[in-house]
């Protein structure tokens, strides 16, 4: 039981500092905003750090699924990062009721999903159409979750961003890689409800090292099937590895936090910068031109992202009443 705190008594009346207490006081009102603005800011911050270090990984995923297949490198990424996880975290697996466990497995389901899909879909089309349209499944989890307006209206001009960056890739789409990509975005609306749900319900990190082993599992006989040995050669294990780390280990473990300050509505909306975090990355590794039509649209992403930011920073700060 948490103790109670004695209130103090209050001073007499001829002994209180009048100036003192205003000036306490004004001080209190604009602290308070700037501490709610840092929080907000906060796991912003930890969103952009992830999407920068998955789309980075991404790109070099692209460089060694030749070696191994989409299915091979899905297995290599989700494998590593369990082992990793799973050593660093030591999760512990008693205490926990069968809600719990039930949170974990459709939160791996989601991981691995998300993950196998996207990649079956990246190897039919193109990257940027790929991801253009897996983020749709963040953006409508965005709209039916928020109650803002605000909300509705930020996930739209992020959307129109997302489809101006994407123009230049649909034309001629592969029906089945298309097919791909939708799914992978209703897997990724989902993992992020039961990430959120995860660390409400396990302490620190050990959700997601259990949920990753989830779908590091159920991964595996897909990606023996299509590669086999090849998933052991040095260099492609190593490759494999820094993937892991950069797509998975990392991204995941910042998302987690950020959920558990965040509302899911406008981590949803942030998730929109993937897009243009990967034409960044197309064009610093795989070398692939932007255009003014580009800018455009990671313009207006990066607008719509700013914008919710600023909304669940206004919803977040206290007013000062008016006397």
């Amino acid at each position: 039981m948490n103790e109670v705190e004695p209130q103090a008594k209050p001073a007499p009346a001829p002994l209180v500092d009048v100036e003192a207490t205003v000036a306490a006081g004004a001080a209190a009102a604009t602290a308070k905003p700037q501490g709610s603005r840092a929080s907000t800011l906060a796991p912003v911050a930890l969103v952009v750090a992830g999407g920068l270090s998955v789309q980075f990984g991404s790109a070099l995923a692209v460089l060694i699924m030749p070696r191994t297949g989409a299915l091979g490198v899905v297995t290599l990424r989700l494998a590593v990062a369990a082992v990793v996880m799973l050593l660093v975290c030591r999760p512990s697996v008693r205490g926990y009721a069968r809600r719990d466990w039930g949170t974990i497995l459709v939160f791996g389901i989601a991981m691995g999903g998300m993950n196998t899909l996207f990649y079956q879909a990246s190897d039919r089309i193109p990257l940027g159409a790929a991801v253009t349209l897996e983020v749709l499944g963040p953006l409508a989890l965005s709209v039916f979750a928020s109650r803002q307006w605000a909300s509705v209206l930020w996930a739209g001009l992020a959307l129109a961003g997302v489809g101006l960056l994407g123009a230049a890739g649909f034309g001629g789409l592969d029906l089945v890689g298309a097919a791909f990509a939708l799914s992978a975005g209703a897997c990724w609306a989902a993992y992020i409800v039961f990430s959120a749900k995860t660390g409400r319900r396990f302490p620190q990190a050990d959700g997601l090292a259990l949920a990753m082993a989830v779908a590091a599992l159920l991964s595996l006989p897909l990606g023996v099937l299509e590669a086999g040995t090849k998933l052991i050669d040095p260099v492609t294990l190593g490759l494999g590895a820094a993937v892991a780390l950069m797509s998975s280990v990392l991204p995941y473990t910042l998302e987690l936090v950020a959920l558990r300050k965040m509302p899911a509505p406008t981590f949803a909306v942030l998730m929109s910068l993937e897009p243009a975090i990967a034409a960044g990355a197309g064009f610093l590794i795989l070398h692939q031109a932007l255009s003014l039509v580009d800018a455009l649209a990671i313009a207006l992403v990066i607008g719509a992202s700013v914008g919710a930011v600023r909304s669940q920073a206004r919803q977040k700060t206290p007013r000062v009443p008016a006397k």
